[in-house]
């Protein structure tokens, strides 16, 4: 089992759109659906290792800015190249309007 880490509040993500956390010396993306779910990944892209966050989410998918990359991130599981490495995602929970995320 891993340790729930404080992300964000719920309200610093709109619907559709990803946030960049930092944390102990690592990047994770946290999504936020439109089904108003949210999800958490690796904050890098496979390919060359570029923020996610500042990529285009569409639906359930995370775009990468760089090349245009496309993962799903709901399981991480990469959606044709140049991507072919898969993103490690983590589980996600909402306390008190806080996302957290276990790592």
């Amino acid at each position: 089992m891993g340790t729930w880490v404080d992300a964000c509040a719920t309200d610093d993500i709109e619907t559709e759109d990803v946030i960049r956390f930092d944390h102990a010396g690592r990047t994770f993306a946290i999504y936020r659906s439109p089904d108003d779910t949210f999800h958490a990944t690796d904050g890098l892209c496979t390919h060359e290792k570029i923020h996610l966050a500042d990529g285009l989410v569409m639906d359930d998918i995370i775009e990468c800015p760089k090349h245009n990359g496309r993962f799903n991130y709901k399981s991480g599981a990469a959606m044709g190249a140049p991507v072919c490495v898969n993103l490690k995602s983590y589980p996600v929970k909402v306390e008190a309007g806080r996302v957290m995320i276990e790592i």
